[in-house]
């Protein structure tokens, strides 16, 4: 660190905030400051410096040839002070942002969370229910909730559980399935959206999605559950959605085998942020939430 003993921390932000902003105007706004402040400290920079890192033209500072990778290390160095304060801030306000799919979160996490509510009162929980994949590494979110294959290039990512499906369907159909060919015989509710189809169940079985017929057919999971516990006929619902439908006997699993889609849950974090308190005592308590049901 003694090369920073004459280097000016206030004229190193303003030569970085310069090159990335690309005018002493809009650094000047960030900082601030007045333009000729940040003139001056740009100036004075590179007198310390010993080196002129911009090329003075008439519309403005330019950076020098060969001065790029400076000015690379200046702002991947002042975006990690910026994360270390905003890692300091996050832990003392006690706030979790958590980004997860809408059905995962009102099907199962909801109503799990008063638990960690008891447990934690002192930490704000803010959901972000949205199916968008955010980044982590930008932004408030401190952890997201995601299902893949992973791993996830640039995040750390802890793997929850292997998602799984069964499929279900009110009473009344479920007496007439013995067999899994049997679901050639009903009608079959599809997700437009899913990650994973039929073959995943009956391949296992000996059977081909050939066998099925039609039925009707939702944009979102949770509606072909609704649908199936209404009785329109058998829908192929990953564990997450249907659990505790299952365990409330809302619905039925006329053939009570689970068969893996090869996806995962995921949560995600930052990979360059240790986790905060807050982000440490909600990845215990949701792992044990996970293990309890017996999910996965």
């Amino acid at each position: 660190m003694d090369s920073l003993r004459n280097a000016p921390l206030n004229g190193l932000r303003a030569v970085e905030a310069v090159a990335r902003l690309g005018s002493l105007r809009a650094a000047a706004a960030e900082l601030g400051v007045s333009t000729g402040a940040v003139s001056q400290q740009v100036a004075r920079t590179e007198a310390a410096l010993g080196r002129q890192l911009f090329e003075r033209a008439p519309g403005g500072l330019q950076v020098m040839p060969g001065a790029e990778d400076v000015m690379r290390l200046l702002s991947d160095g002042f975006g990690r002070i910026a994360a270390a304060v905003e890692l300091t801030r996050r832990d003392r306000a006690q706030i979790l942002t958590i980004s997860v799919a809408p059905i995962f979160a009102a099907r199962w996490l909801i109503w799990r969370l008063p638990e960690f509510t008891r447990a934690h009162p002192e930490i704000k929980v803010r959901l972000d229910s949205d199916v968008t994949l955010v980044d982590p590494n930008a932004g408030d979110v401190d952890f997201a909730i995601r299902i893949g294959r992973g791993p996830y290039p640039g995040l750390t990512a802890d793997h929850l559980l292997d998602q799984l499906v069964i499929p279900v369907c009110n009473a009344d159909w479920a007496a007439r399935i013995k067999a899994p060919a049997d679901f050639g015989k009903v009608p079959i509710i599809r997700d437009a959206r899913a990650m994973f189809d039929w073959d995943v169940w009956l391949g296992p079985e000996g059977e081909s999605p050939a066998i099925l017929g039609e039925g009707p057919v939702f944009n979102e999971a949770s509606l072909g559950l609704d649908a199936a516990m209404a009785g329109e006929g058998v829908l192929l619902a990953f564990e997450t959605l249907c659990h505790d439908a299952l365990e409330r006997g809302q619905i039925s699993a006329p053939i009570p085998r689970y068969h893996p889609t090869g996806l995962s849950y995921w949560l995600v974090s930052a990979a360059e942020r240790s986790l905060s308190t807050p982000q440490r005592q909600f990845r215990t308590w949701l792992k044990g939430a996970l293990a309890a049901s017996g999910m996965g």
